[in-house]
């Protein structure tokens, strides 16, 4: 048995991990020891909770408004000091977090082989998503083995020079604890939030965090929702608002004692996949709600002006908003007054996973390492 140190620290993250852990414990190669760093605290530990994930190290790193600086020094610190202990065979990592880069960095200062989970997303921009485009490139450079959820990735990998037997293509690991989720029994306990279940209503989900958006653009946003729901009666609006104080301002002098609009703390992920469930729109800046929605036929739109995840526009399953006030006010009016235009979004085929991302990650990190045979990419086993 190898044994795998799998490192996550946001709720993002751990959602996209817990079926590769729960595939690791499953597989005959592999022994997984999980290590969190807890950028997010609290929104992790729900996430843990939901999965049934107890994690062999916990570094609780958050502290109130953490800098980037202090986030990157405490992982790196932390990881090496638990890499050095464990001694593991291999670490995978997820995605474009700090945790994510700190993390390959350690490995490699240890000289540990890093698997790189959602592997080769790029916008091209280094600083649109910040700091994540380049969290990706830099933890690209010291991965192993690239383990990328679509064909598009691997292209990315490939253009930049990836040896192509290194790339494994997957599909999104989101997809399959979404649909794991989606299918647990459910009801909401919240009067506010059960409101989304009563008929005649249209419910837009909505989540902000993305740093590039701080301030105007955000504003701009809110008050596009505020137009919006003056133009359509029978809507609501459902906004998770994200721990960052800076975001919370914006929100509480927008939207704040709106009606029609209702502001909650982060939800666990299994009441926030029952409001996707229930929602006629999703306006997001976040990176995995364009994955999620479209799986549940959510029709998305992105609020922000790049995105790593073109396969989801090319598909039409989202669209591309930014965060101007009259773009974003244009496009959801459109969706909410056009039945044509909202099916075709809401029919658009999901180009991220068919819920064997999990499957196929642990395969080809086996394969990599010796163990297995390759197994079939995501895209080959769709056709």
């Amino acid at each position: 048995m190898k044994k795998v140190c799998v490192v996550f620290g946001t709720r993002p993250e751990a959602i996209k991990m817990a079926p590769v852990v729960k595939e690791l414990e499953r597989s005959p190669w592999f022994e997984p020891r999980v290590v969190v760093t807890a950028q997010h605290r609290e929104m992790l530990d729900q996430v843990l909770e939901l999965f049934n994930i107890t994690p062999h190290h916990d570094l609780d790193i958050m502290r109130f408004e953490q800098t980037l600086f202090d986030i990157t020094a405490r992982v790196l610190t932390g990881l090496g000091a638990v890499f050095a202990s464990e001694k593991p065979d291999a670490v995978l990592v997820h995605g474009d977090t700090s945790t994510t880069f700190a993390g390959s960095l350690a490995a490699y200062y240890l000289q540990i082989p890093v698997g790189h989970v959602e592997a080769g997303l790029r916008t091209g921009n280094k600083y649109s998503p910040f700091p994540e485009e380049m969290n990706r490139h830099l933890t690209g450079v010291l991965t192993d083995v690239h383990l990328a959820p679509t064909a598009g990735a691997r292209a990315n990998l490939l253009a930049e020079g990836v040896d192509d037997a290194r790339i494994y293509v997957t599909g999104n690991t989101v997809i399959d604890a979404l649909l794991d989720t989606a299918a647990r029994p459910f009801r909401f306990m919240d009067p506010e939030l059960a409101q989304t279940e009563e008929p005649g209503r249209r419910m837009l989900l909505v989540t902000t965090h993305r740093r590039e958006n701080l301030g105007a653009p955000l504003a701009g946003v809110y008050r596009a929702l505020k137009r919006i729901l003056d133009r359509h009666s029978d809507t609501l609006v459902v906004f998770p608002v994200h721990k960052n104080p800076a975001v919370r301002r914006v929100v509480e002098q927008e939207l704040g004692g709106r009606e029609r609009v209702i502001l909650t703390e982060p939800l666990p992920y299994l009441e926030f996949v029952n409001l996707m469930k229930q929602a006629a729109l999703v306006l997001t800046d976040s990176g995995g709600l364009q994955e999620e929605a479209p799986s549940l036929g959510k029709p998305v739109l992105v609020l922000r002006d790049t995105t790593e995840r073109p396969e989801a526009v090319d598909a039409g399953t989202v669209r591309l908003v930014g965060t101007d006030e009259e773009a974003v006010f244009q496009t959801a009016d459109e969706l909410l007054s056009s039945p044509e235009a909202y099916r075709r979004m809401a029919e658009a085929v999901n180009p991220y996973g068919d819920g064997q991302g999990a499957r196929r990650t642990v395969q080809g990190l086996a394969h990599y390492m010796g163990l297995a045979p390759r197994g079939t990419d995501f895209e080959t086993s769709k056709t």
